[in-house]
């Protein structure tokens, strides 16, 4: 891995000295935003003391991880950078040289691994900017209407099944993101998995139109602390405040480290904690003011 260290574009710099307040919420992904792994275990159902049907939502994990491994593989290029991750898709910028990939074959230009040199860093960049636009356009432009429809179905099952949590969150970000003359409220996620199958997340959990590229971090291997520093040099700003949520101990330790509010997810709502539905923008404002 090599690693960009200037992730703060310009445009981000010229938002947070633009006048009124700017908030960046932090967010993890998994048990947080989504639900997977406790759907593909059953922890999901077993916190409902039966009342759910527990290999059904293993089914449905089961399906979800399928769909994911798909998108990642046929728009995303993962089979090619499963062994490469990075902690973002800028992360290589300086190394695409901004050629036209019109016409460009991906599968005969000796792309490699190892050697892990300037050509195939430039290689590796280039299938960076083929996602990033992909990422950008959606899924409808890639995907045939069968497809679409299967990915569709997956979506509102997952949905009914966890009582609305995937819509719920969805629709949270979504109204954060609202406009507002005095003050900006921005998303970032921050997850401990890889970059590639995190993006695809995005995608068929419907959130890439409120959450850019550019803001989707992977810290698996400089950890959240590292990804949190990065963060705060890209947006800092007089009237910027920062906010962590997530389910997790090390983002939660981050937080503490950074001295950012943190609001702990919990599918069983143990002390103080929350979970989609019922997170509410209130209690973001609140836990930044008290901050």
């Amino acid at each position: 891995m090599v690693m960009n260290t200037d992730l703060a574009p310009m445009i981000d710099r010229l938002t947070m000295s633009s006048g009124g307040n700017v908030n960046v919420y932090i967010w993890d992904v998994d048990e947080t935003l989504i639900l997977l792994r406790s759907l593909m275990d059953g922890t999901f159902a077993r916190s409902f003391s039966g009342s759910k049907d527990v290999r059904r939502g293993i089914e449905i994990g089961s399906n979800l991880e399928q769909a994911l491994l798909q998108i990642s593989d046929d728009t995303m290029f993962y089979e090619q950078l499963e062994e490469l991750n990075e902690p973002t898709l800028q992360s290589l910028k300086e190394y695409d040289d901004g050629r036209d990939l019109v016409g460009y074959d991906f599968g005969t230009d000796d792309f490699s691994s190892l050697p892990y040199d300037l050509s195939n860093r430039k290689k590796l960049a280039y299938r960076h900017r083929v996602i990033a636009h992909r990422y950008s356009q959606g899924l409808n432009n890639f995907l045939d209407e069968s497809k679409i429809k299967e990915f569709d179905d997956l979506y509102y099952a997952t949905d009914r099944y966890t009582d609305g949590w995937l819509s719920s969150a969805a629709t949270f970000l979504k109204e954060l993101s609202s406009e507002n003359p005095m003050e900006k409220n921005v998303h970032v996620l921050v997850t401990n998995g890889a970059l590639i199958p995190t993006l695809a997340k995005c995608s068929l959990y419907r959130m890439d139109d409120v959450i850019s590229h550019q803001n989707v971090y992977s810290s698996s291997e400089v950890g959240k602390l590292q990804c949190f520093k990065w963060i705060k040099e890209r947006f800092r700003g007089p009237n910027v405040q920062f906010c962590a949520i997530g389910d997790g101990i090390e983002e939660r330790k981050a937080a503490e480290e950074m001295r950012w509010p943190f609001i702990n997810i919990d599918m069983k709502l143990r002390g103080g904690t929350n979970r989609f539905p019922g997170l509410t923008r209130k209690t973001l404002e609140n836990c930044i003011a008290l901050a």
